[in-house]
């Protein structure tokens, strides 16, 4: 089995040179100095074992061997101000949160969760947060439905213990594609965990790419909402390929305008979209391409990767049209079956993602690159915490306001 390359974006676009832009380089400096460097093959050590085992506890006493150094001017203000910030993490991505805290030079808070026999879930703090401003990072990837239980019982436990604030950092938002009715009797899925995320107690909201920009609306409560576009496109600048020759494509008529944004940041690359029809839920069916991609590297853009069905086929009718390579890029990888097998099949050059979601062993494959986030967000949680803007410059793509 191949190793996993899971890079922090570069610092440094100038091998891109043909396709870079000033607001390219804007962009790219987004809460990626002093990146951190990571080996996705080492775990984040854990006193009981991997986050699936019944009991599960995080202890900040060690920083992992994988991250090299804090940020050093998050680190001086948060000593300086003598902070009462605290970061604790759920068991669906203790990684990113042990990346994060080190961004911000602090440790994890220490937090007990358990399952009981029958499947309930237990947890408790084992620090006081009476009157701090508690960050809980914890994603409803799969299996959403206990993520996002866990999630809930954590906000209402800080609520309990007499926590000042408390935000809900949720690097993947599940349910987010229930935003709207398309059928009759349908239900609107990602508007009920918003309530049911604000009933438990949370004072504020941090998610990274939103499948829809309406889902802020149904929050009654702040939401800041983050991008990940700036760590890939940071990444890509990484590659030597020629302005003339990229082409950016939407693998479907709803992600254009993600499309078009990420097009305008590469050099204002020419735009393909890829019409498809939807013969029900997690089945494409490829239709017709509206654009030219012949001898072009086609860079494929979408907000997430579940059964890979959309952009496999996507990439196989690019292909058919002359495309000479084509990535795959996307912020959260659900990765459910058969993604795997689409994805390895060739059709791509590189699978580019990021590490809202962790990727289980067994779903590794040669072309897969996994960009972190964490500095991003750790970014975004200070700002957060100082009261900050991040429409100052080089910060406005943070998405804060």
């Amino acid at each position: 089995m191949s190793t996993l390359q899971l890079h922090s974006a570069p610092t440094s676009s100038s091998s891109f040179a043909p396709i870079t832009t000033s607001r390219l380089l804007q962009t790219s400096r987004v809460s990626l100095r002093n990146a951190v460097r990571c080996k996705a093959i080492e775990a984040v050590q854990l006193e009981n074992g991997r986050p699936s085992a019944s009991e599960f506890v995080v202890s900040g006493n060690a920083i992992p061997s994988y991250v090299v150094a804090p940020n050093a001017r998050i680190r001086d203000l948060v000593h300086r101000s003598d902070t009462r910030l605290r970061i604790f993490s759920g068991t669906a991505n203790p990684a990113l949160s042990q990346e994060i805290a080190c961004y911000l030079g602090l440790e994890l808070g220490k937090i007990k969760i358990k399952r009981f026999a029958d499947g309930e879930i237990y947890v408790q703090l084992q620090e006081s947060v009476r009157g701090c401003d508690v960050f809980l990072v914890q994603p409803t990837c799969p299996p959403a439905n206990e993520n996002l239980m866990e999630l809930l019982i954590m906000i209402d436990a800080c609520r309990r213990a007499s926590a000042k604030n408390i935000t809900a950092v949720i690097p993947y938002f599940g349910y987010a594609r229930a935003d709207r009715k398309t059928q009759g009797r349908e239900s609107i899925a990602a508007k009920l965990v918003a309530n049911l995320i604000t009933e438990a107690g949370a004072n504020r909201v941090l998610a990274c790419d939103l499948h829809s920009g309406q889902s802020m609306g149904y929050f009654d409560i702040p939401v800041d909402h983050v991008y990940g576009q700036p760590v890939i496109l940071d990444y890509l600048a990484s590659k030597t390929i020629c302005s003339d020759d990229l082409v950016v494509v939407s693998p479907d008529v709803g992600g254009v305008a993600r499309a078009r944004a990420f097009a305008k940041k590469l050099s204002d690359a020419p735009l393909a979209i890829v019409d498809k029809r939807r013969h029900g839920h997690n089945v494409a069916e490829v239709m017709n391409l509206i654009g030219d991609v012949r001898g072009k590297v086609a860079v494929m853009v979408d907000d997430m990767i579940d059964t890979a069905g959309t952009i496999a086929k996507g990439a196989a009718l690019l292909h058919q049209e002359g495309a000479r390579e084509v990535y795959a890029c996307t912020t959260h990888a659900v990765f459910s079956p058969p993604a795997i097998e689409r994805l390895s099949s060739g059709l791509f050059q590189e699978v580019i993602i990021t590490n809202t979601i962790p990727v289980a062993e067994q779903n590794y494959f040669p072309q897969l690159t996994v960009l972190s986030v964490a500095n991003l967000l750790g970014e975004t949680v200070w700002r957060v915490h100082d009261d900050c803007s991040g429409g100052i410059e080089p910060y406005s793509s943070l998405g804060i306001d």
